[in-house]
């Protein structure tokens, strides 16, 4: 099939590689809830051509081996729990060349804690967030939902974690 001339610099034109990548310059845009300072975006965009990375859910490491296997007691509390968590989310990021201010995402899954009532924990996960999100040194905010579930697969966990990056 033949196609005029015109029609092919045209093509040529629209398919440009310079079209196709990103604009120079543009970067993920964290918009923050207009009168809040709380410590999430509201929304995030990221620009076209970024790559996105999810990671799957992360759950907490042993804190004490000497606790019995797969207790609460051996995991710790929601502070300690989610601090772990959260580090070793940073950890799998920069395996692959990202940090936690590429996160443009992130789902929080808490399990009631037996020691408050079987409510989750929620001051406990913001004890250890905000020492990773919103601080000087890391200052990116991703969007972010925080839930309750019945349950994780180990007895002794009371957090799970899974974010979604972007590498651009």
């Amino acid at each position: 099939m033949r196609v005029p001339l015109l029609a092919a610099g045209l093509l040529a034109t629209v398919l440009s590689p310079a079209l196709l990548s990103p604009a120079a310059g543009q970067e993920i845009t964290r918009h923050r809830t207009p009168g809040s300072n709380f410590p999430i975006a509201m929304a995030v965009e990221v620009p076209p051509g970024a790559t996105t990375v999810m990671v799957s859910g992360m759950v907490p490491p042993v804190a004490d081996p000497a606790a019995p296997r797969n207790s609460l007691a051996s995991f710790g509390d929601t502070r300690a729990q989610t601090a772990g968590v959260l580090s070793r989310i940073e950890a799998s990021l920069k395996s692959i060349g990202l940090s936690l201010g590429d996160v443009v995402r992130m789902q929080v899954f808490l399990v009631g804690d037996p020691g408050k009532g079987g409510r989750m924990d929620f001051d406990g996960f913001m004890a250890a967030y905000v020492e990773h999100f919103g601080t000087a040194a890391q200052p990116n905010l991703p969007a972010r939902s925080v839930m309750q579930v019945a349950g994780l697969v180990n007895p002794g966990w009371l957090v799970e974690i899974e974010v979604t990056a972007a590498r651009h």
